[in-house]
């Protein structure tokens, strides 16, 4: 599975998503420009002792991206699709693409890639403008993966032995 964010503006929310991403086994894809600076101490502490986990890629431009992702079925996470996340099948190398925090997706997404634009349910109203950016990327990377037999490889055993969690924050 492939989480892209387009220009991440919040450094937690990033972090957020690379510690999703570590224990997902999920590439990570940032688009630039950023809203932060990779050295940022949210996003590190947010992503914890899991970069090294990670695979991530930085792009310039998203279109190279797409370019060298042609075959893989791509999904773009918006509050302005009327389609359901629930409604369409998941490919274990789908491209989950996810908007900046202020302003979502651009609307040649929308236009050029209608069908695959979906949304995650809300309440009807305006004031509810979307979900947090690192909420909404686990909603749908937890859904995509319980499509796939034996959930994509995930594990449902413990991580944790005689009681203690294996962290490094112990």
């Amino acid at each position: 599975m492939h989480i892209v964010l387009y220009q991440p503006e919040i450094p937690a929310n990033t972090g957020n998503v690379v510690r999703l991403c570590a224990v997902t086994g999920c590439h990570l894809h940032l688009i630039r420009p950023l809203g932060f600076n990779t050295d940022d101490r949210q996003l590190k502490r947010a992503g914890l002792d899991y970069w090294n986990l990670l695979d991530i890629d930085y792009w310039d431009d998203i279109c190279d991206l797409f370019a060298a992702y042609k075959e893989n079925p791509k999904f773009f996470l918006t509050s302005k699709a009327a389609k359901g996340y629930t409604e369409v099948r998941y490919d274990p190398e789908s491209l989950l693409v996810f908007g900046r925090e202020t302003s979502g997706l651009p609307d040649w997404m929308h236009e050029e890639f209608p069908e695959q634009c979906l949304r995650i349910p809300m309440i009807p109203d305006p004031k509810a403008r979307c979900l947090n950016l690192s909420n909404a990327v686990a909603v749908v990377v937890y859904e995509a993966f319980r499509q796939q037999p034996d959930f994509g490889g995930l594990s449902f055993t413990p991580t944790f032995h005689a009681g203690k969690l294996n962290s490094q924050y112990e």
